[in-house]
């Protein structure tokens, strides 16, 4: 059940599914394979549909993918389809400026990737409130538990820096609209490493909140993350009414 929603909030999201899953080393990209019959891409989307803030989700696909066409998705009136870019900047970019192109316009904008399949409701819920109070943004996050080593080329240890400093960075991650599309564009006309959108805020001296969600909202990167994933869905399942 939501516990934050205002009737005068309104959110886009976008999802970028452009990757062909290299590291998985499959044909198949990792968005699209199946735990309980329903493909990551579903899991990773559900959360997002559900929630009567979010009034338009856009998919962002490669332009050689042949897979989304045959998902239940491609025939939900609440999702658009652009085509994705080389990197996922340029691929959240696009997805950005398709909204323009269709005259849909919103203050905030979601970004959540394709394969995290396990988020919940109620962390969704947590950055949404966050509108309230906040004009830059933020991000879903969890404290680093491991100790980190910092590695030189020849892979020996160079330093650990202090873990209580440390988050793995989540998505969702949420952000005003117009703000995101200028820094995205910023970033990428001046060629700058970005790794999620919060760091291309970080660029322009721009600082998003943490908030902090749950560490079962996994990203799917390697085979092993499937098995993982599998089991929280099956929690989850087990434990709905």
């Amino acid at each position: 059940m939501n516990t934050y929603t205002s009737l005068s909030l309104e959110v886009m999201a976008v999802v970028p599914a452009a990757g062909i899953g290299s590291r998985m080393k499959t044909d198949c990209p990792k968005q699209y394979f199946s735990i309980r019959g329903k493909t990551i891409l579903e899991y990773a989307v559900k959360p997002l549909l559900s929630h009567p803030c979010i009034q338009q989700i856009m998919i962002v696909i490669h332009p050689k993918d042949h897979f989304f066409q045959s998902t239940p998705l491609a025939r939900h009136p609440k999702i658009r389809v652009a085509l994705g870019g080389k990197e996922r900047a340029n691929s959240v970019l696009a997805g950005l400026k398709y909204f323009g192109y269709l005259n849909v316009h919103s203050k905030w904008i979601l970004v959540h990737d394709a394969v995290r399949p396990c988020v919940s409701d109620e962390d969704i819920e947590h950055l949404l409130s966050i509108t309230q109070h906040s004009e830059v943004g933020g991000i879903l996050a969890t404290p680093v538990r491991d100790t980190i080593k910092i590695a030189q080329a020849d892979m020996t240890i160079s330093s650990t820096p202090e873990r209580a400093k440390l988050w793995h960075a989540l998505t969702p991650q949420l952000f005003p609209f117009g703000l995101l599309k200028n820094c995205l564009s910023r970033a990428l006309a001046e060629k700058k490493l970005v790794t999620d959108e919060a760091s291309v805020l970080e660029c322009y001296g721009y600082h998003p909140l943490l908030i902090q969600g749950r560490s079962d909202n996994i990203k799917i990167t390697y085979p092993e993350d499937l098995k993982l994933a599998e089991f929280y869905l099956n929690q989850k399942h087990d434990e709905s009414p």
